[in-house]
């Protein structure tokens, strides 16, 4: 079994679409997903699946929301490996002092990464930006919602991209690692 990590883009964000967690995880049981579990209420699934991740995961989990809400939102499917990878690559870690403040956005398709390193080109003064292999980092010196990168990302990467603050990748990479030890 592989244990994976699903993250869902713009659910439970004010009253717009809304799933229960109950109801999510039951979604990805009906889809033969194991040991399921949500992280918060914001569309982090943590899971066992019989194949590793990838985008054929993530179509049919996107596809079994549609189906089972009526809306289209991008879900990004990684491994507890590549998880680990993009946590021990971020090279904010010095600038960053307030896990609230810096963000990993994560994208289905590393193609899309595109976007954000045309960003890398401008100062943006306190903020930082970061851009590796698989995610690119974001450190919001003022906060997320004052910060001029940040909201520069989200029009440069549209839903291409789904974003978790520090303190969430590390709780979700410590339930990756808890689900991987009980094999």
């Amino acid at each position: 079994m592989h244990t994976c990590i699903a993250l869902l883009r713009g659910i439970n964000v004010g009253h717009a679409r809304r799933i229960a967690m109950v109801e999510l995880r039951a979604l990805f049981e009906r889809q033969g997903f194991t040991r399921v579990r949500t992280l918060l209420n914001s569309g982090n699934v943590v899971f066992e699946a019989p194949r590793p991740a990838g985008r054929a995961m993530a179509a049919a989990i996107r596809a079994g929301i549609t189906a089972q809400f009526g809306y289209e939102l991008p879900v990004v499917v990684l491994g507890a490996a590549e998880l680990d990878a993009i946590v021990a690559g971020n090279p904010l870690l010095g600038v960053a002092s307030d896990p609230s403040r810096h963000l990993v956005a994560f994208f289905a398709d590393p193609a899309a990464l595109q976007a954000a390193r045309t960003l890398l080109a401008q100062d943006w003064s306190d903020d930082a930006l970061a851009v590796g292999g698989h995610a690119a980092y974001l450190w919001c010196a003022a906060g997320v919602i004052e910060s001029p990168l940040s909201q520069a990302f989200s029009r440069a990467t549209g839903e291409t991209a789904t974003a978790r603050n520090w303190a969430t990748v590390l709780k979700l990479q410590a339930e990756a690692r808890s689900g991987q030890n009980r094999h």
